[in-house]
């Protein structure tokens, strides 16, 4: 029987409320799916927000996780990303039932992650991910950058005027110009809006492969907040930035652009949520007016 580890059952729910019935189903699921696929659980569960990862080993004796995902806009269209990427780069995927949210995935090393390794190395590696993995995205996806500008052109003033014009009306402004101006022409790659340094671990077919993307179509620019956030304190802003799009061959003006709205959408979000003590929010008061440049 597979224990939910409270920590990560709490906090789930704070986010998604609607989540509560999903992790009572776990343990069965859990079960199901590894006698479905043969497996055998080997070690303690791990998790990250919105998914819980078991080892197992399969009946030939490779190692493999077992993850569980509770389906959001943002974790519904990953074994979409890993099949596309078919462990180029990238955690293999080696079968999955969408539907449930359930994936089979070669095993990686979780003690090794870009986050520990020196910045001036770690750097380099993912920007040169980011751009390896940038490839046309395939059939099935079902989040566009193009539509959910069109959204935020909208949503982004009514957030701001409800949660009390939080920063400056400028700023908010200049988000929206780049939805309107730069959403209806993004790009139909493959991106990864949450590739940092923590979802990079240490792989055996490869040196560093990612894990638990959450995937769109659009602009590979677009991803660049949260290589940025990411250990903010350790290298100096422009300098990281320039090394990003150098190595990942971005256009800097739309990258700088996206950044913004990011940095702005982040903003209304923990202004929402209270979360003033998260680490992201005097990261996100540093990146949104520096984008702004």
């Amino acid at each position: 029987m597979i224990v939910v580890p409270d920590f990560f059952a709490t906090r789930l729910v704070g986010m998604e409320p609607a989540a509560e019935l999903w992790l009572n189903r776990v343990p069965a699921l859990a079960a199901e799916y590894a006698d479905r696929w043969k497996l055998r659980l080997v070690g303690a569960p791990m998790h990250g927000y919105a998914s819980l990862v078991l080892p197992v080993l399969r009946t030939d004796g490779e190692p493999a996780v077992l993850k569980l995902s509770y389906l959001n806009a943002e974790t519904r269209d990953e074994p979409v990303a890993l099949a596309a990427w078919r462990g180029q780069g990238a955690a293999l995927l080696l079968d999955s039932d969408a539907e449930q949210g359930v994936l089979l995935l070669e095993r990686l090393d979780p003690s090794r992650s870009l986050a520990t390794e020196p910045i001036e190395e770690a750097v380099p590696i993912i920007a040169s991910l980011l751009r390896r993995l940038a490839i046309a995205a395939p059939p099935g996806m079902t989040r566009d950058l193009r539509r959910e500008s069109e959204l935020w052109v909208e949503e982004l003033p009514k957030e701001w005027e409800r949660l009390g014009s939080p920063f400056p009306r400028k700023m908010l402004d200049a988000a929206v110009e780049v939805c309107r101006e730069l959403g209806p022409t993004a790009d139909r790659l493959l991106v990864n809006e949450d590739l940092h340094f923590e979802n990079v671990l240490g792989g055996i077919r490869e040196p560093w492969q990612v894990i638990d993307p959450q995937p769109l179509i659009g602009d590979l620019e677009y991803t660049m907040l949260s290589l940025l956030w990411n250990r903010r304190t350790e290298s100096v802003l422009d300098d990281r930035f320039a090394t990003i799009v150098d190595i990942a061959d971005l256009d800097a003006d739309r990258a700088r652009a996206w950044t913004l709205v990011l940095a702005v959408r982040n903003w209304l979000w923990f202004v929402e949520d209270e979360d003033t003590e998260d680490f992201g929010w005097p990261a996100v008061q540093a990146i949104a007016p520096w984008a702004m440049r």
